[in-house]
C-alpha cells in the first residue's frame, strides 16, 4: 500500500527534523556514547589520537547509527527517493543495496542462518518478490537469498513484510557479521561428527541482540563445519569452526570438539589459519564473540582494503592475537595440536545435487540444480510445496547456489523428481553444471566487469554439448577482485575484466586453475589473461579435454592434474587447437 500525500508530507518533515536534531552528534575526539556502540567510538578515537584519518564509512557510522534511520527510510520511501551520499552505505545495515547503475533499484539480502529456511517462509519471500520485486530471487554463495529490482517507494514496506514473516535482513550487508553458514546437510548427514545447526542459530541470535556486534571495521564471515560430506567452506571465512574427534588417551576427554581457524579471505590470498586450540561445542559462541571484539578493537579503520581480520593477524601474530581473545573469555582455551585429533570424514564432492541417503532410515535428501542460483517466484512456491508434501517443510540452500529438500521418504523419491520436472528443475546435472557458481554480475552489481551469470550458463551449455566430465568439478565466475564467487578456490576460476578488441572493450576474464577447499585446499594459479567472454567456454573445453586425456588415472581429480603441471603447460592446454572432429 502506498502512502497518502498527507502521510508523505508528515514523514518528510519528521525525517528532516530528526536529521537536524542529530546534527550535534559527537565529533572526532568528543565523549564516547554510553550505549553498546561505545567500543567502536573508542577504537575510532584511538585512531584519531594517533593522527590517523578515518575512512568515509567510519565517519558515516560515527555521525549516525544505521539502526536509528527508520524514520529517514520511511521519509525517502514516501518520496520515492533513494538514499544519497554515505546513506547508501548505511542502508546496507538493513540489507538494502542501491545497485545503480547496474539496476536503478534496491536489492534486498536476507539473513538465513545455517542456509536453512522453512517452506512457509520461502513462500513469504516469494510473495515479497512478486509484490515489490521482479518476480525472482537469487541464492547466494553464503546460502542466502536476495530479492532484486525493488523500487525506492517500497523500501520500508519490504522491511515490514520481512518482519511480519519472521524473517530479517538486519546486518546482511556493510560492516557486519554476514549470514552464518554451516554444512547444507547438517543433522541428516550419515558422515557428520556434530550437528552444527543449534550453534549457528545460537550465534545468529547473539548477533541480532548485541548492537555492539554491528559496525565492525569491515564485513566478517563465520562458518561451522560439522564434518559432514558436503563442505561449508569454513576455511575461507574470518572464523571457521571445524568439528574433530578426540580419541582415548589424549589430553582431552574423548568426544567431539571444534578447532578454530581465523583470517580466511581467499580474495586476499589466504585460507583461515588454525589457532591451535580446541573448544567444546558450548564454547563456540563465546569464542566467536571474543574474536569479533578483538577485531573491533584492532581492525584497520583507515584503509578499507586492509580492514579484514587477516591483516590484524598479520600484524599481531597468532600467539598475541589468541592472548587478546582469551582476555575476553572466562578462562583460557585448551591447547591441542591438530595431529592429536582424528581427521574429519572425507568430503563427498558433488553430493549437493541428486538424491542421497540420510542418516535417518528410509529418508533421502534431494539436491536441486538451480541455473546459477536463480529461482522464479512460481518455482519458489512449488519448491515449498514439494518440501511440505514430500519432506519436512525444510529447504536448505548451499554455497553452490543450489538447494536441498530434505527428509523425503524413499517411496516418494519419484514423485518429488516429477514435481521438480514440472517446474523446469531437476536433481540431475552434469559435473560442470552442478559445480558452476557465479556472482551477481554486471546486470545487478556496479562493481562487476562482466555478465557472469549469463556467461556461466553459456559455459555449462557449451561443455554439456561437447564432452562428459566424469569427476566432480567446480567452475567459479566472479565479476571483480572482491571475489564474491571465490574464483580462487574453484578447480577453474574466472575473474572478470575488460578486454581490448578492435575499436572497443569487450567483457572477458582471467583464467585460473587448480584451486580447492577443505581437504584439497589451495589457491588456483592464473594461467591465461584477457580472454574475451565468448572464447572462455572454448578455453575451458580445451583444458578439460587435456585433463580427461592426460590424467594419471580415472581417479585423479582436476586439481591433482593441475598440480602435476606447471602454469605454462596448463596455458598451452587451454590454447591448444581442438581436433577437427570436436
Amino acid at each position: 500500500m502506498d502512502f497518502t500525500e498527507e502521510q508523505k508530507l508528515y514523514l518528510d518533515g519528521f525525517g528532516r527534523g530528526l536529521a537536524a536534531a542529530r546534527g550535534a552528534l559527537p565529533a572526532a575526539g568528543d565523549a564516547e556514547p554510553a550505549g553498546p556502540e561505545r567500543i567502536h567510538f573508542a577504537a575510532q578515537n584511538r585512531v584519531l589520537a594517533a593522527g590517523g584519518k578515518l575512512t568515509k564509512e567510519e565517519e558515516a557510522k560515527r555521525a549516525k547509527h544505521p539502526f536509528d534511520m527508520w524514520d529517514e527510510i520511511a521519509a525517502n520511501a514516501a518520496k520515492g527517493e533513494f538514499p544519497k551520499g554515505t546513506d547508501v552505505f548505511l542502508y546496507k545495515f538493513h540489507g538494502l543495496f542501491h545497485v545503480a547503475p547496474a539496476q536503478n533499484s534496491f536489492m534486498l539480502r536476507l539473513r538465513n542462518p545455517n542456509g536453512i529456511i522453512a517452506a512457509h517462509k520461502l513462500r513469504a519471500v516469494a510473495a515479497i518478490a512478486d509484490e515489490y520485486g521482479a518476480g525472482y530471487a537469487h541464492v547466494t554463495t553464503r546460502a542466502n537469498l536476495q530479492i532484486r529490482e525493488i523500487a525506492p517507494k517500497h523500501a520500508l514496506r519490504v522491511l515490514e513484510k520481512l518482519a511480519e514473516a519472521g524473517l530479517t535482513s538486519r546486518g546482511a550487508g556493510a560492516d557486519n557479521i554476514r549470514n552464518i553458514t554451516g554444512n547444507p546437510t547438517a543433522g541428516i548427514d550419515p558422515l557428520e561428527l556434530y550437528d552444527t545447526r543449534p550453534l549457528g542459530l545460537d550465534l545468529y541470535h547473539a548477533i541480532l541482540n548485541h548492537r555492539e556486534l554491528y559496525g565492525l571495521p569491515r564485513k566478517f564471515n563465520i562458518a561451522f563445519d560439522g564434518g559432514g560430506g558436503i563442505a561449508s567452506l569454513e576455511d575461507t571465512n574470518d572464523i571457521g569452526f571445524s568439528a574433530v574427534r578426540v580419541g582415548p588417551g589424549k589430553a582431552m576427554p574423548e568426544g567431539a570438539y571444534f578447532r578454530v581457524a581465523v583470517g580466511g579471505v581467499t580474495g586476499h590470498g589466504d585460507f583461515a589459519r588454525d589457532l591451535g586450540v580446541l573448544v567444546a561445542p558450548e564454547q563456540c559462541v563465546p569464542v566467536a564473540v571474543a574474536i569479533v571484539r578483538v577485531f573491533i578493537d584492532e581492525g584497520d579503520r583507515t584503509d578499507r582494503k586492509r580492514a579484514r581480520l587477516k591483516y590484524v593477524l598479520d600484524r599481531m601474530g597468532l600467539e598475541r592475537f589468541l592472548a587478546e581473545v582469551e582476555k575476553r573469555l572466562a578462562a583460557p582455551l585448551a591447547r591441542l595440536g591438530l595431529a592429536d585429533c582424528e581427521p574429519r570424514p572425507p568430503l563427498a564432492r558433488g553430493a549437493h545435487v541428486g538424491f542421497h541417503a540420510q542418516k535417518q532410515p528410509g529418508r533421502v535428501y534431494c539436491g536441486v540444480a538451480l541455473p546459477v542460483g536463480r529461482m522464479t517466484t512460481a518455482q519458489m512456491r512449488a519448491i515449498a510445496g514439494i518440501a511440505r508434501r514430500h519432506g519436512s517443510s525444510t529447504i536448505r540452500l548451499t554455497p553452490w547456489q543450489n538447494l536441498i529438500v530434505s527428509d523425503i521418504a524413499v517411496a516418494d523419491r519419484a514423485a518429488a523428481a516429477e514435481a521438480l520436472a514440472a517446474i523446469g528443475l531437476s536433481a540431475e546435472a552434469s559435473s560442470a553444471r552442478a559445480g558452476i557458481v557465479a556472482c551477481t554480475g554486471n546486470t545487478g552489481c556496479k562493481f562487476s566487469a562482466s555478465d557472469t551469470k549469463r556467461h556461466a550458463l553459456a559455459i555449462a551449455d557449451h561443455l554439456d554439448a561437447r564432452l562428459k566430465v566424469d569427476a566432480p568439478l567446480n567452475i567459479h565466475l566472479t565479476g571483480c577482485p572482491n571475489s564474491c564467487a571465490q574464483h580462487h578456490v574453484g578447480d577453474i576460476g574466472l575473474l572478470a575484466t575488460k578486454v581490448a578488441a578492435d575499436s572497443a572493450e569487450v567483457e572477458g576474464y582471467h583464467l585460473f586453475a587448480g584451486g580447492g577447499f577443505g581437504d584439497r585446499r589451495g589457491l588456483g594459479r592464473e594461467i591465461l589473461r584477457d580472454i574475451p567472454a565468448d572464447e572462455a567456454p572454448h578455453a575451458i573445453e580445451r583444458l578439460l579435454r587435456a585433463y580427461l586425456e592426460r590424467r594419471a588415472s580415472p581417479e585423479e581429480s582436476f586439481q591433482g592434474f593441475a598440480k602435476r603441471h606447471g602454469a605454462e603447460a596448463l596455458r598451452d592446454f587451454a590454447r591448444a587447437k581442438l581436433p577437427q572432429a570436436a
